[in-house]
């Protein structure tokens, strides 16, 4: 350990999923052919009206500081957005601007968490949860969801999970990395069960909320009950949904406590997100929906193509998510098979590694998401480049022997 580095920092680590986009970067330029379908990026560009908010901040000259979570007028389209789209009421002082929806959740966790304070992680999970827990002191509580639920939190699994320790509840809906979607029901019934329980908060992640493929419609868990709504932060952003991953920017509505708290850290930190984006996202948020129906099309088209083609290898199974842009298959199938130079694949690791070095393909391992047996793949690339991905991955996966 470096002695002039603190005990803090080593409680985390860096983002895995970040690490294998970053050698899929150093490959290519090293002249190698990488499909990277590891990083959870929309392919498609900025809608052009965003675009042009943004470049028309710039020339008007909104360039300077603004309030530390964000511009009221901002604000005020995030609380009608939250009214008309999820039916939740929130004042202006009730809503937080952030650097991004990750920003968001590490503020709300420094903000409740003591140490030794438990959150209650449903597997698979966003791996950075976990980090931000541990950085903040927290213990992660983590509860494997299986298969043959959905990948899905279960009212049972949950009451189980809670004790005396228990501060938090991080709930993701659309699922990142299974692609599960939570309808009203498994809502309701988790609910239940939080209502029993009055000083557990709740993080709702609803980052990928536009992006559900089925006839489910999306509901999110602060508009199942006043009381679940008085004790949750509820969690979205512009990355996913509007294509505008660089611009870095994540909102929240949620009790004016936890929101003033948030606001002193962030105060002290990263100060306000970009005025320059703060425009461009008010365009967003007050501007038509058109180019994300044309979107989740392309999107179906490509989740369609990655389950068939998966599931036609032997040792992989992979179901059909209704959301997100992911798709979690199980390698278990592959373990005990030797590769073409004699190593036996043992697990996901294994598996990923295998992949990348002869198919030179990256995904990540399920464990990165706190599941074993498992891998992802985001199909957010171009239909011709996915295909060839796919093909690599069939050519060597067959190439495997018992």
């Amino acid at each position: 350990m470096n002695l002039y580095l603190s005990d803090r920092i080593s409680r985390i680590q860096t983002s895995q999923t970040i690490e294998i986009s970053d050698l899929a970067r150093n490959l290519l330029s090293e002249g190698k052919k990488v499909i990277s379908l590891s990083q959870g990026e929309p392919d498609f560009e900025t809608p052009d009206h965003i675009k042009e908010a943004g470049i028309k901040a710039i020339k008007d000259g909104f360039t300077r500081y603004s309030n530390v979570d964000g511009m009221p007028l901002l604000k005020k389209a995030i609380c009608k957005k939250f009214l008309n789209e999820n039916n939740l009421e929130y004042e202006i002082p009730e809503i937080s601007v952030g650097n991004g929806c990750k920003q968001i959740i590490f503020n709300a966790l420094m903000s409740i968490l003591n140490p030794g304070d438990e959150v209650i992680l449903p597997a698979p999970y966003w791996g950075s949860y976990k980090d931000m827990v541990d950085f903040a002191e927290g213990i992660p509580k983590i509860v494997n969801c299986s298969l043959t639920d959905d990948f899905k939190l279960t009212a049972k699994a949950l009451e189980l999970a809670i004790n005396d320790s228990t501060r938090c509840l991080i709930l993701n809906n659309p699922t990142n990395p299974s692609g599960s979607v939570y309808n009203f029901e498994e809502l309701k019934s988790i609910s239940d069960v939080l209502i029993k329980y009055p000083n557990i908060l709740i993080i709702s992640d609803d980052i990928y909320e536009y992006l559900i493929y089925s006839k489910t419609k999306f509901h999110t868990i602060a508009e199942i009950d006043i009381n679940i709504k008085k004790r949750t932060l509820t969690c979205n952003g512009m990355s996913k949904n509007f294509c505008m991953t660089g611009w870095r920017l994540g909102y929240a509505g949620g009790p004016k406590y936890l929101i003033d708290a948030m606001s002193k850290l962030q105060s002290q930190s990263t100060f306000h997100p970009s005025t320059i984006s703060q425009y461009a996202a008010l365009a967003a948020l007050n501007g038509g929906r058109e180019f994300i129906t044309e979107q989740k099309k392309s999107y179906i088209k490509r989740r369609d193509l990655t389950v068939s083609f998966l599931n036609k290898i032997d040792g992989i199974t992979c179901n059909n998510p209704e959301g997100s842009f992911y798709v979690f298959p199980s390698c278990d199938g592959l373990y005990g098979k030797k590769t073409p130079d004699g190593k036996i694949i043992q697990n996901d690791i294994d598996v990923c590694k295998y992949i990348l070095e002869t198919a030179e393909v990256t995904v990540v391992p399920g464990s990165v998401f706190g599941m074993i047996d498992f891998f992802r793949i985001c199909y957010a690339i171009d239909t011709k480049t996915l295909l060839e991905a796919l093909k690599r991955i069939l050519t060597v996966i067959h190439k495997l022997k018992k």
